[in-house]
């Protein structure tokens, strides 16, 4: 029988969940339900459509681009997600013309090791890519815990933006929703 430990070099994924995130047909629309109906916000709204490389899905080479807002909810984030290609992770799960929860996010110090990792317990990388310094994967979890996985490269980069989201909503007033 093994031994139970908490020791974080037993898994390699820093396993805290800072993100939940959802598939939405149309993300402005989205993010303002979330603003009007819940107080969720601002959100910060962000297309990508070039900026990423060496993806691949699926284990094979591909495109990936979607419009992406993120806003703060107490600890955890918001990502709201409308994807704009229709091979990737989020229409797996999410088809086109519905909206669903996709995945959880935690950090990752080494996708590699995440991914072999992931991979052995039988969970397939659905989706990889880069942008810029900062990797991101999404693992088929569904079996598990009904979602996706995603782990995404922490550094100070990324840390500190979402930082700024974060301090963004503390006392928001509902002004400028959408940035």
């Amino acid at each position: 029988m093994d031994k139970p430990t908490d020791k974080p070099t037993d898994k390699p994924t820093d396993r805290t969940i800072f993100q939940n995130a959802w598939v939405v047909d149309d993300v402005e629309a989205a993010c303002m339900r979330w603003v009007n109906e819940l107080g969720v916000g601002p959100f910060f709204v962000t297309e990508y459509t070039n900026q990423f490389a060496n993806v691949s899905y699926r284990g094979k080479p591909s495109k990936l681009s979607m419009i992406v807002a993120l806003a703060q909810a107490g600890p955890v984030q918001i990502e709201l997600i409308q994807p704009t290609v229709s091979q990737c992770a989020y229409r797996d799960s999410v088809p086109a013309g519905t909206t669903g929860f996709h995945h959880m996010c935690v950090w990752t110090h080494d996708i590699d090791q995440d991914a072999a990792y992931f991979e052995s317990l039988g969970y397939a990388e659905a989706n990889r890519g880069m942008t810029g310094d900062v990797g991101f994967a999404y693992f088929d979890t569904r079996p598990l815990m009904g979602c996706m996985l995603e782990v995404v490269t922490k550094n100070p980069g990324v840390v500190d933006r979402f930082a700024e989201i974060a301090a963004a909503a503390e006392g928001w007033d509902g002004s400028r929703p959408l940035r």
